[in-house]
């Protein structure tokens, strides 16, 4: 595949698609937030193995990308919460569609490349 400048006319949708969502723990992110709004802390406990560090980037570029909105509730303690926008609700059909494959995929045993 060739590369593209990411954001010029030419960029390919697929290497764009994999820029907004790719990485460790994005995916994991979304798919825990097709269940309905999470708190912070919610999401911390639910990913076992993500750093804070970790977790508050992933959260920023998602939100920078469009794909969550965070609002952010003026108490002491700060209370915020994470939500999906339409459009990270619109990729509910393809984390299926990986979830899917997954189970199939580990279903079937190791692979010669394993």
């Amino acid at each position: 595949m060739r590369r593209i400048k990411p954001g010029s006319p030419g960029e390919c949708p697929t290497e764009h698609t994999l820029k907004v969502i790719g990485g460790s723990w994005k995916l994991p992110l979304v798919y825990f937030l097709f269940q309905g709004t999470k708190r912070y802390s919610e999401v911390q406990r639910r990913l076992h193995g993500i750093s804070p560090r970790m977790l508050s980037k992933q959260l920023r570029e998602l939100e920078r990308d469009g794909l969550i909105q965070r609002k952010v509730y003026p108490e002491i303690p700060p209370k915020v919460e994470y939500s999906l926008t339409p459009s990270g609700c619109s990729l509910s059909p393809i984390v299926e569609a990986l979830f899917k494959w997954g189970e199939r995929h580990m279903a079937s045993g190791p692979t010669a490349n394993s």
